[in-house]
Order: structure tokens, then C-alpha cells, then sequence
């Protein structure tokens, strides 16, 4: 998909030295997918206390 945006060009020309990108385009996913990792990781460590486990699991997971 194309979409036009405006970023600052020290903006991107850092993303694409720390990246290691050849294009702004890589740079640009490189980035959204660093940005999507890090909020999946932030609500998991969220959820932590707020979950219980069986400490049976292995038990469980290999009896079927």
C-alpha cells in the first residue's frame, strides 16, 4: 500500500543508519514492526500477577 508521509529528514535518515536500511521504505517497517514488538511485549509483562497457571501444564499439555 503507498501512503504519503511527512517525516523529518534527520528523522529518518537516523532510522535508516540505526536500522541499517537501505531505503526509507525498510526503515519505515523496520520501525512499525519494533513499535508493534515492543507493545505485544508491554501487555504481556502487564498481565503479570493477573494470571494464574497450573503447575501441571506439562502433565496436562502431554496426556492427550
Amino acid at each position: 500500500m503507498k501512503t504519503t508521509l511527512n517525516i523529518p529528514d534527520d528523522l529518518i535518515k537516523e532510522a535508516m543508519d540505526t536500522a541499517k536500511s537501505r531505503t526509507k521504505t525498510d526503515a519505515v517497517i523496520a520501525g512499525l514492526k519494533e513499535l508493534v514488538r515492543k507493545k505485544k511485549i508491554e501487555k504481556v509483562l502487564s498481565m503479570v500477577g493477573k494470571l494464574e497457571f497450573s503447575d501441571k501444564w506439562y502433565k496436562t499439555r502431554h496426556e492427550r
